[in-house]
C-alpha cells in the first residue's frame, strides 16, 4: 500500500497547488527578517559625545570648525572619537564665562589640560547621526548602554520561550492555526511598539513579538516541506530560508530611505496585515491531519491538491488511516519522545549543539566585523549578498553527495576559516576579508542545512516540536554570543575569532555521527527514526492510503 509521498507522486510532488503555497510561505519568510536583525537599525549607535551648554556660541565666536571645536572642548578626542571619555565625560567647564581663549579655551583656566576636571553627560549627548534610533531617543549610550543589549536579549528570550510552546501550538492545533494566530500576534505587537512612549514598553512588545514569530516562520518551513514530495523538499527548504535572505536586503533598502525607527517598524509591520488572508489561500498539512487521525480532512485537501494541479488522481479513498502498535487514531506530541530512544536522543543533542553553534558564528562573524566601523548599509548588504552563493552551493552539491558530508564541510570550513582570519595580520586587509567572508559563506551553509536536515530527522506527530526544541539553542546562542564577541576583544581583538573555531571544528565532527537523509522518505514514526541508519529498514508504522484508481478516461 502506498504511503502519502506515493501519493505525491500521482496527484503532484511540486506543481501548481505546491508552487502557490510556497510562494506565500516565501514571503512570511522574508517578513521575519526585520524582527531577527531588526536591532541593526532600530538599536544603530552612531557617533557621539557630551552636550555642553555654550559650546556651540563659543565656537561661533571663535570661528572654528567641526574638528577644531571637537580638540578644544571633548575630552580624549585626539583625532579618534571612540574613546568611552570622548564619548561619556565633558570637561566640568563653563563654557560661558568670559575670557577664554580661542587659541587655547582650557589653557586659560588651567595651565594643564589634564588637570581640567571632568564629568558625565548631565546635558544630554550629540549624536552624529540623521536619522533617529532607539538609542538616539532614549540615550541608550554610556551608562545605559546595556539598554540596547536587553533589547535584543529579550527578543531572543521570546524566541527560547516560544519555541516550545509555539511548536505545541503547530503540532496539537496544527500548522496552519499556529500560523495565523501568531500572524495576528506579531502585527499587534508590531503597531504597538510605534506608538507605546517609553522603554519598558518598547522591551516588552519586542519579547511578546519574539514569542510568537520564529514560531510561526519555522511553522511555516514544517507546513512547506510536508507539501511536497521528497526530491523538492531540501530544495524548497533551502530557497525558503533564502526569501530570508531577500528580505535582508529589502530591509536594508527600506532602512536606509527611512532612517527613523519608528517609521521604519510601522514600515515593515504593516505588510504583515495581508498575510491574514493565508486563512483562505493555505492548505493544512496532510501529513498532520493524518497524525491526528482526521482522515475526511485530508483526504479533501489531496483532492484539491490533485484538482488544482491537474493530475490524474485517485477517484476513492476508501481508507486513511495511521497504524499503530498501541492504539489507533492520533499521537500526542511529547518532549519525552525526543530523547527516549538512542537514536532519537543522539539525533537531538546533535542537533542541539549545531543550533547553538550556527547561532553563535552567524551573529558573530557579523558582530565581529561590525567593530571596524564602516558604512552600516553597506556592511549589512555585503553580509546579505553572501548568503546567495552559500544556497547556491547547497542546491548543487546536497543531492549528488547527500546531506552529511556537505553540512560537516560547511561546520569545518567556517571554523578553520575564523582561525585563518586571526591569524591573518591587520596590514592584510584584502586577504582578511575574503578569509572572513568565507567563514561567513560556510556557517550560512550550516545554518541553512541544520533547519531543513532538522525536520528530516523526526517523525510527523512531534516533527514541528523537535525543531521547535532544537532550535531553541539557536536562542541561547543569540543572547550569550554578545559577550563572546565584546568582552573578549578587549583582551585580544582576535579571540572571539579563536572560539568561534573550536565551535564550527566541533560542530563538523558531529554531524558525522548522524544519519544521511538523502532520498529517504519522511519518518513517520519513532521506530522508523530508530531504524534509519538501515538502508532497507522496513517501516512497521506507515500512512496508508487505500486507493481505487479510475479506470474512466478524463476529457
Amino acid at each position: 500500500m502506498p504511503t502519502f509521498d506515493d501519493i505525491l507522486e500521482q496527484v503532484g510532488e511540486f506543481n501548481r497547488f505546491q508552487k502557490q503555497t510556497f510562494f506565500l510561505l516565501c514571503l512570511l519568510s522574508a517578513a521575519f527578517t526585520p524582527i531577527y536583525v531588526g536591532v541593526v537599525f532600530f538599536g544603530f549607535t552612531p557617533e557621539h559625545r557630551c552636550f555642553s551648554p555654550g559650546v556651540a556660541e563659543l565656537s561661533q565666536r571663535c570661528g572654528w570648525s567641526l574638528e577644531e571645536q571637537l580638540n578644544h572642548t571633548v575630552p580624549e578626542w585626539g583625532g579618534h572619537g571612540t574613546a568611552f571619555g570622548s564619548r561619556c565625560r565633558r570637561y566640568d567647564v563653563d563654557w560661558n564665562a568670559t575670557g577664554l581663549s580661542c587659541t587655547d579655551p582650557l589653557g586659560s583656566l588651567a595651565g594643564n589640560r589634564s588637570s581640567v576636571p571632568l564629568s558625565p553627560c548631565r546635558d544630554g549627548w550629540l549624536y552624529d547621526y540623521p536619522g533617529t534610533s532607539l538609542v538616539t531617543e532614549f540615550n541608550l549610550v554610556c551608562e545605559d548602554s546595556w539598554k540596547l543589549d536587553l533589547f535584543q536579549s529579550s527578543v531572543n528570550a521570546g524566541f527560547f520561550i516560544g519555541s516550545v510552546n509555539i511548536g505545541y501550538i503547530a503540532d496539537r492545533f496544527g500548522r496552519k492555526f499556529c500560523l495565523l494566530t501568531t500572524i495576528l500576534a506579531n502585527v499587534v505587537c508590531g503597531i504597538l511598539l510605534v506608538f507605546v512612549p517609553s522603554y519598558l514598553w518598547i522591551v516588552i512588545f519586542r519579547f511578546l513579538q519574539g514569542l510568537v514569530s520564529k514560531g510561526c516562520w519555522t511553522a511555516g518551513y514544517i507546513l512547506v516541506t510536508e507539501v511536497v514530495g521528497p526530491q523538492y523538499r531540501r530544495t524548497v527548504g533551502i530557497l525558503y530560508q533564502t526569501a530570508f535572505s531577500v528580505g535582508l536586503l529589502v530591509f536594508d533598502a527600506i532602512a536606509y530611505a527611512i532612517p527613523h525607527w519608528r517609521w521604519l517598524q510601522l514600515t515593515v509591520t504593516l505588510p504583515s496585515c495581508f498575510f491574514l488572508l493565508f486563512h483562505w489561500f493555505l492548505p493544512e498539512s496532510p501529513r498532520w491531519l493524518i497524525s491526528q487521525g482526521k482522515n475526511d480532512e485530508a483526504k479533501k485537501i489531496v483532492s484539491d491538491i490533485a484538482k488544482k494541479n491537474r493530475k490524474k488522481m485517485p477517484s476513492h479513498f476508501e481508507d486513511i488511516k495511521f497504524e499503530d502498535d498501541d492504539e489507533g487514531g492520533k499521537q500526542s506530541p511529547s518532549l519525552i519522545d525526543l530523547v527516549r530512544t538512542p537514536q532519537m536522543r543522539k539525533n537531538t543533542l546533535i542537533l542541539m549543539y549545531n543550533w547553538f553553534t550556527s547561532s553563535v558564528l552567524y551573529q558573530g562573524l557579523i558582530m565581529h566585523m561590525g567593530l571596524a566601523g564602516g558604512n552600516i548599509y553597506l556592511d549589512f548588504l555585503y553580509s546579505a549578498l553572501v548568503e546567495f552563493p552559500a544556497a547556491f552551493i547547497i542546491i548543487i552539491t546536497i543531492d549528488r553527495v547527500g546531506r552529511r558530508y556537505p553540512w560537516a564541510a560547511a561546520n569545518l570550513v567556517a571554523g578553520a576559516a575564523c582561525l585563518v582570519t586571526a591569524l591573518i595580520p591587520a596590514d592584510i586587509y584584502w586577504l582578511k576579508l575574503i578569509a572572513a567572508c568565507l567563514g561567513r559563506m560556510g556557517i550560512t551553509m550550516a545554518f541553512e542545512m541544520v533547519c531543513f536536515v532538522n525536520t528530516e530527522l523526526y517523525p510527523t506527530y512531534i516533527r514541528n516540536l523537535g525543531v521547535m526544541v532544537c532550535s531553541a539553542l539557536c536562542d541561547v546562542g543569540g543572547i550569550v554570543v554578545p559577550f563572546i564577541v565584546y568582552r573578549l576583544v578587549e583582551i585580544w581583538h582576535e579571540l572571539p575569532l579563536v572560539v568561534f573555531t573550536v565551535l564550527g571544528l566541533i560542530a563538523g565532527g558531529l554531524v558525522l555521527l548522524l544519519p544521511e537523509t538523502k532520498g529517504r522518505v519522511l519518518p513517520e514514526t519513532v521506530e522508523d527514526v530508530e531504524n534509519f541508519h538501515r538502508q532497507s529498514a522496513p517501516k512497521d508504522k506507515k500512512i496508508y492510503l487505500h486507493v481505487q484508481t479510475s479506470e474512466v478516461a478524463r476529457d
